[in-house]
């Protein structure tokens, strides 16, 4: 059993903004030369979140959707009073959502259901430069 830690950045453009990371991840298996085991997934940073969905315009709508319903923006969070940046149900909704997924993979392929992709969500206000870590674990 080996483990090997990577990472790749990409940006995002916050309030909801969901990037499917699908691809990304397993090139970064593939490119390990990793056979079998497992991926951690792994967002940097207290306002986003990793989960997977079916990556389709509908979803793209009723998540950000769903986060409003439960997370609104509209009401005083006391993250906001301590710092003053107004992302305070950013952080609630990043912590609900997670910061990491793991994901089985197989003869270099992830296992995931055919309508299934690995997403990145940035709950955050503004534009952001995030870091995605992918720690393997697995056989070469």
């Amino acid at each position: 059993m080996q483990i090997e830690t990577h990472s790749f950045k990409t940006n995002t453009n916050g309030n909801c903004d969901i990037l499917d990371i699908t691809h990304e991840v397993g090139k970064i298996i593939n490119e390990a030369k990793f056979r079998e085991g497992n991926a951690l997934v792994f967002v940097v940073g207290s306002t986003a979140g990793i989960t997977t969905i079916e990556y389709e315009p509908g979803l793209l709508k009723d998540y950000p959707e769903f986060f409003n319903r439960i997370i609104p923006t509209s009401i005083n969070y006391k993250h906001d009073n301590t710092w003053h940046d107004g992302n305070g149900h950013s952080h609630v909704r990043a912590a609900l959502q997670g910061s990491s997924f793991i994901v089985p993979f197989k003869d270099g392929n992830l296992l995931l259901g055919t309508w299934q992709q690995i997403i990145l969500v940035d709950f955050d206000t503004r534009n952001r430069h995030r870091e995605v870590i992918v720690q393997i674990t697995g056989t070469k």
